[in-house]
């Protein structure tokens, strides 16, 4: 590891994921002058309700969301795999960017320990350092390796940021010492689904279309 990136106090991060997740929020990250996920050739997904988010993105830089329903588009990468309203001095659109990227969060990562599919995020996580919350922790980190030792919970070919989400998502199940009963954990994972938005994500989409 190199430099090591103070991550917070890991219950007031989970409680706060979790709220953005919800929509109760926005994810606060420590960034810096990082920008891995915007230059990780990432697509990223804008809802149809996300009309300032629009008004200043030109309209050539998007296209249909796969598999969504009408009005929901994804905006793609440049040649370099950056995103396009990235500049040098950061996100050209930071005061109007798109939700998905208001609620990423590469630390996501960290406390599930799944690795990204993008080697500049990966790269990025492991600086993350967290505070206390052991409690929690051990619950994310078993939600991880449960459904990892149970591919089948999860769509074929789940990203790592499906996965991440997932864990965190149901990590409530797995406190304690009593392993949770398999249909809860199904049942939990089904009742996160919604066909109309973009499969989980901490934030900007996968290196292809998505969902």
């Amino acid at each position: 590891m190199g430099s090591v990136t103070e991550a917070g106090d890991f219950t007031t991060w989970l409680r706060a994921m979790l709220a953005a997740l919800r929509g109760d929020g926005e994810s606060d990250v420590p960034c810096g002058s990082c920008t891995a996920c915007c230059r990780s050739a990432q697509f990223v997904h804008i809802g149809p309700d996300e009309k300032d988010t629009l008004a200043h993105i030109p309209s050539q830089l998007l296209f249909a969301a796969p598999g969504l329903p009408r009005g929901h588009l994804v905006m793609g990468y440049d040649e370099r795999g950056c995103c396009p309203m990235l500049r040098d001095e950061g996100c050209s659109i930071y005061a109007h960017r798109p939700q998905a990227c208001r609620v990423y969060d590469c630390r996501v990562f960290a406390a599930t320990g799944v690795i990204p599919d993008q080697p500049l995020v990966a790269d990025r996580v492991e600086q993350w350092v967290f505070r206390a919350g052991d409690d929690e922790r051990r619950a994310v980190r078993a939600a991880a390796s449960f459904l990892a030792d149970h591919p089948e919970l999860l769509p074929t070919d789940a990203p790592a940021a499906q996965r991440a989400l997932a864990a965190i998502k149901v990590h409530d199940l797995f406190r304690g010492d009593t392993a949770p009963v398999m249909d809860d954990v199904r049942r939990r994972l089904r009742a996160m689904r919604d066909p109309s938005r973009p499969r989980p994500q901490p934030g900007p989409g996968q290196s292809s279309p998505r969902r």
